[in-house]
């Protein structure tokens, strides 16, 4: 029954917060949003006090059932596990805890929170793993279903689905979604959960919470008839049954070993046999002061995280698709308050990318930022009623604002090249910029000033320019626009 119970409630998790990854219309967020705010460390980095009371309890009562219902990537895992099993039957053994390993990472990983590492945070985090794995590669399969549908849909003459582009939004995001996806596969596939208790920084956490967990599997030794079945099926590998003793700080509440126990020897239970209490040995001991001393710093870097191709009326140009433009300062979306804030938090999960309505939201590539999110303007403009990004992010790396508020916020400026713009090169009447500014703050003046009715220029105001890029999108100057923005490092109020 547990195991029933565990596996009904970890699939319902993990199709959700999957859903919400695939989702592109838009709206999906509105109803799951909140799965993304109940994981652990998105929950620290926004300081979520009850969220994280909440996810404490709930180890301290029951285990590490967070790793194997909540975790996205742990399900996954259970997933590759599982295809293993299928092709040998009781294929784990038992190994000793490398704890060493374990203690080593999450040191690495709170330092790196602390420093504003901020990509490597992002390849450990585990949820933004899995969302880096859903936006790049299950998210292009569901599009293209989704196509296919349209194709037909559109024939028939009924548009109850619509055409949406494939996009690989950035290269080197997906080449480490891909290897994520291949060592978590052979990892997963081979010896269960080989990550999540070596690597997981969020798995040691738990782990070490849960070695004082109320109810937990325990091994009758009266009944025990050391057939071993429990050991090949525990895919935390954390059953030394010689002993009789399971090493809770990796077991994550499976519920397998229950199952296969054919004399009734394990339970969940909260009784304790004395044959499994022991006292701490000197470095037990020590681990758990290493983990007390390391989950403060958690705590204090999180307090520190908290202070600091289309062509609109461009019909003459070219179709030439615009290039990625390598901006002095990079722009971040809108309530991401500025460089320092946003590095602290983001853990470059990909669901802002992954929801964004307008296309405008890629990973960066650069190494120290490598998967944050930046906004780029070649297939559309952050539109001023759009505040999709600032309401899905689970870490408040992107604050939650208003649509007034929005408009409001100056993320970046226009900057206008006379060397490339059509008027001033060809002489020709162009003002796609001008019509199509949201604030008003590009004004047209003739290049000729005795010929008010002939070719005119833009001059910019940067007093009320907020960086939107409808200007750089609607430019018809291909594959750099005339005019195109700069971001700004910490985000004005105008």
């Amino acid at each position: 029954m547990l195991r029933k119970i565990r596996v009904t409630l970890a699939s319902i998790f993990f199709i959700l917060v999957t859903l919400l990854f695939l989702d592109f219309s838009g709206t999906l967020h509105l109803y799951l949003g909140w799965i993304a705010k109940v994981q652990f460390l998105p929950a620290v980095l926004a300081l979520n006090v009850v969220i994280i009371a909440a996810l404490v309890v709930l180890t301290l009562v029951f285990g590490r059932i967070y790793c194997s219902v909540i975790c996205p990537l742990g399900v996954m895992q259970d997933i590759f596990g599982w295809m293993g099993k299928k092709a040998k039957k009781n294929r784990y053994t038992y190994s000793k805890a490398k704890n060493w390993l374990r203690y080593t990472v999450l040191g690495i990983f709170i330092l790196a929170i602390v420093f504003g590492i901020a990509s490597l945070v992002a390849l450990l985090a585990p949820y933004s793993s899995y969302g880096r794995i859903a936006q790049n590669l299950l998210q292009p399969v569901w599009i293209w279903g989704n196509n296919v549908l349209a194709y037909f849909a559109e024939r028939a003459d009924s548009y109850t689905f619509y055409h949406k582009d494939v996009l690989i939004k950035s290269l080197p995001t997906f080449i480490v979604a891909v290897a994520t996806f291949v060592i978590l596969l052979v990892l997963a596939w081979r010896n269960g959960r080989t990550y999540c208790n070596t690597i997981c920084p969020v798995g040691t956490v738990l782990g070490t919470l849960a070695r004082f967990s109320i109810f937990r599997p325990a091994i009758d030794k009266t009944k025990c008839v050391n057939c071993n079945l429990c050991v090949k099926n525990c895919k935390a590998s954390c059953i030394d049954i010689k002993n009789h003793k399971i090493d809770y700080s990796r077991c994550v509440v499976c519920g397998d070993c229950i199952s296969k126990c054919k004399k009734d020897a394990i339970s969940y239970t909260s009784k304790r046999y004395k044959e499994e209490s022991v006292k701490d040995t000197p470095k037990e001991g020590m681990e758990r002061r290493a983990f007390i001393a390391t989950a403060s710093l958690v705590a204090v870097s999180a307090a520190t995280a908290k202070a600091q191709e289309k062509l609109t009326d461009g019909g003459l140009a070219p179709i030439v698709e615009k290039e990625v433009l390598k901006r002095e300062t990079e722009i971040l979306p809108p309530g991401a308050v500025g460089m320092t804030h946003f590095s602290s938090r983001c853990t470059g999960c990909q669901l802002c990318v992954s929801k964004c309505p307008n296309n405008v939201l890629r990973p960066s590539a650069d190494l120290m930022t490598l998967m944050q999110p930046r906004s780029s303007y070649e297939k559309g403009f952050c539109r001023p009623e759009c505040t999709v990004c600032s309401e899905v992010c689970p870490t408040g790396a992107i604050k939650k604002i208003t649509r007034e508020e929005k408009s409001s916020i100056q993320i970046g400026h226009a900057v206008w090249d006379a060397g490339a713009c059509l008027p001033m090169v060809e002489g020709i009447t162009c003002g796609n910029c001008g019509r199509h500014c949201p604030t008003g703050a590009i004004s047209m003046v003739a290049v000729d000033p005795d010929n008010e009715n002939g070719p005119k220029f833009p001059v910019v105001d940067e007093n009320i320019c907020i960086g939107c890029g409808a200007c750089e999108y609607v430019c018809p100057v291909r594959p750099v626009s005339a005019i195109y923005v700069e971001g700004h490092q910490q985000h004005k109020l105008i």
